[in-house]
């Protein structure tokens, strides 16, 4: 038996379960494609499947709407890929586990997807239904969103008619998102010297934190984990002789890093010292977070006697100073929607290789100068420490539309159906609208989702009775739109 059989909306998350029993990881999203246009063929639907794996699948009007213009409903086919340390779960094999707990569906031990194979499962839905009231609809699956949003940049607008699109791509019931913050990825490498020293072998880990979408939940100022181990390595540097041998943590740009892993060597006599120091941060961490981070967890492993190839001490001062000072986390509110959050950074990845240090950053503002301003920070603060960077991805914000028709139609709508305002808000993340109004200037979009708390985690889940009331939302917000 399914596991979500009997959990209402039934059509929505039975394809919701098909769907997460599919590997479907960025940039691994040729079976979710396929499938999709697999489903649309055996609906007898028109279905196009572009080179990079996008979607595009028409539905006619039902009776009374055959003449209404098509109206885009739009998902992303990919998910973040993060587990629990020491999961077996293999993303590029494995089904996702799904269970039910507490009104919520939930994957076992791993992100769930349900940022965006929700989205995905409502309109397969819409499009398998024979009874919901709706004008002509064009579904339009894209890839690889939640790195770099290459399936965005691909769609060829000229395979779509439709000039209003729903993207079911938010995540907090009740808001309805009319623009979003633009974002750069930049890739840093700072070069290493090595040299062969001897002494006490310390290998540091941070973990147990939240971590989390680095946009949606930048303003709840979790620990970063690399950040975190920059301050430390900083305290002990300066406190005695300490080289780096390597730092390594964070797999995604847009998750803030939940853990960082460092070894570094000291002489042997004042290797408890270094252990001190690291116990006294990680109870002055525990003070500042107070309950925010609970399963916050420094842990220590001592090798005596070692000889390793380390970074010369010029080399571990330029690393350990960039983690210190290169800007992060929360950079302002917007000036003109009150608690929306204008501004970010989040260094996401650290890697060492053997000659140099690489980072990822992800750089976000709805202000198109502010995300210039803040670029030119962390690029200031590469050159200034010998390293070079690469703007690897980069995508417009999507400016709110004061005339949009389709946001009147589902604040009307809305109120309506909840007997209340929506809130109408911008989001602090990369939506691939920003991108479809950047190459369609006409197109009206409006982005909708019911509540997933902790995206780009693996405490992420999806509130059932949320998902009702959106499906029930959406349905009426299509018979509508005339």
């Amino acid at each position: 038996m399914a596991v979500l059989e009997k959990v209402e909306p039934e059509k929505v998350f039975r394809f919701f379960e098909e769907l997460s029993r599919i590997p479907h990881g960025t940039f691994d999203t040729r079976r979710i494609s396929d499938y999709c246009v697999a489903f649309a063929k055996e609906r007898g639907l028109e279905v196009i499947q572009d080179k990079v794996g996008n979607v595009i699948i028409k539905k006619p009007g039902t009776p009374g709407y055959e003449d209404s213009k098509p109206v885009i409903l739009q998902g992303h086919l990919d998910m973040v890929c993060e587990k629990k340390p020491g999961s077996a779960h293999d993303f590029t094999k494995d089904a996702l586990e799904l269970y039910v707990e507490d009104g919520f569906v939930k994957a076992k031990d791993t992100t769930l997807g349900g940022d965006d194979c929700i989205a995905v499962a409502m309109v397969m839905a819409v499009l398998d239904s024979s009874d919901i009231a709706h004008p002509p609809i064009e579904a339009l699956f894209t890839i690889d969103e939640e790195v770099g949003m290459t399936g965005a940049k691909a769609v060829d607008w000229t395979l779509l008619k439709g000039r209003m699109l729903i993207n079911i791509d938010s995540e907090e019931e009740g808001i309805l998102t009319t623009g979003c913050a633009g974002g750069i990825q930049y890739e840093t490498r700072i070069p290493i010297h090595r040299e062969k020293k001897s002494g006490s072998l310390i290998t540091i880990k941070i973990h147990g934190l939240k971590g989390g979408h680095s946009g949606a939940e930048i303003h709840k100022q979790r620990g970063n984990a690399h950040k975190m181990m920059g301050r430390l390595l900083y305290r002990i540097t300066k406190e005695m002789p300490a080289d780096l041998v390597e730092i390594n943590g964070g797999t995604k740009d847009n998750v803030i890093a939940m853990e960082s892993m460092a070894e570094i060597l000291v002489p042997e006599f004042q290797a408890e010292k270094a252990i001190g120091m690291i116990r006294e941060m990680t109870g002055i961490w525990n003070e500042e977070f107070l309950n925010d981070e609970p399963d916050l967890a420094v842990d220590m492993k001592v090798s005596h006697d070692s000889t390793v190839d380390v970074c010369d001490q010029y080399s571990t001062d330029r690393i350990v100073a960039y983690l210190e000072i290169c800007p992060d986390g929360l950079q302002g509110f917007n000036r003109s929607l009150k608690g929306v959050v204008e501004s970010s950074l989040n260094i996401g990845i650290v890697e060492t290789a053997s000659d140099y240090i690489r980072t990822v950053h992800l750089i976000r503002s709805s202000v198109e100068s502010r995300k210039t301003q803040l670029f030119e920070q962390v690029e200031q603060c590469v050159k200034a420490l010998g390293g070079t960077g690469t703007i690897t991805s980069e995508y417009p914000a999507w400016q709110f539309n004061p005339d949009s028709r389709l946001r009147r139609i589902m604040e009307d709508t809305y109120e309506d159906q909840y007997g209340a305002k929506p809130d109408i808000s911008t989001m602090h993340a990369g939506l691939e609208c920003g991108l479809f109004v950047g190459q369609q200037p006409d197109l009206d979009c409006v982005s909708v989702g019911p509540n997933i708390p902790d995206v780009h985690s693996f405490r992420e889940r999806l509130d059932i009775e949320s998902t009702v009331r959106t499906w029930e939302y959406l349905k009426k917000i299509l018979e509508n739109c005339r």
